[in-house]
């Protein structure tokens, strides 16, 4: 009786060693998402300390042109420029000009008779802009745009 009363612990010592570990996996995930939670909410950077958007400053009004356009016909273009506050000086429009022509000329009238083809020329020549002037235009208006 003896040699079976010493088997039965050890059948209950490895029928509890599963158990044990599942525990302290749980215990151990369980840490884990608390420590996610709280860098989550309380070490992460709230958006004020993000990066702020810059702020804007004078608006810069480009004399019109006159672009050529496919077939014959042309756009009267006008610009005005947004200019970040941080900017030393206005901008000088030539840069701009010079992107406005690169972007419409030789552009069929068809491309630029839609609100919504505008727009992404628009954007395409904001961004253009963007990198010309080292981020210190933060947008562009068209303050003329006529096709003929």
């Amino acid at each position: 009786m003896s040699v079976s009363k010493m088997r039965q612990p050890e059948q209950d010592v490895t029928a509890e060693e599963p158990k044990k570990s599942k525990k302290k996996l749980v215990a151990v995930g369980l840490v884990i998402a608390l420590a996610a939670g709280a860098y989550w909410f309380v070490l992460k950077p709230s958006p004020s300390e993000a990066e702020a958007e810059p702020e804007p400053g004078a608006v810069v009004v480009v004399e019109p042109i006159q672009i050529n356009l496919a077939a014959g016909h042309y756009l009267k273009i006008g610009l005005a420029l947004q200019a970040s506050a941080e900017a030393h000086e206005d901008p000088d429009g030539s840069k701009a000009l010079d992107s406005a022509i690169e972007l419409f000329s030789g552009m069929p009238m068809e491309d630029l008779a839609l609100a919504e083809d505008r727009a992404k020329l628009k954007k395409k020549l904001l961004h253009d802009l963007e990198e010309r002037y080292h981020g210190e235009v933060l947008d562009v208006y068209f303050t003329e745009f006529v096709t003929q």
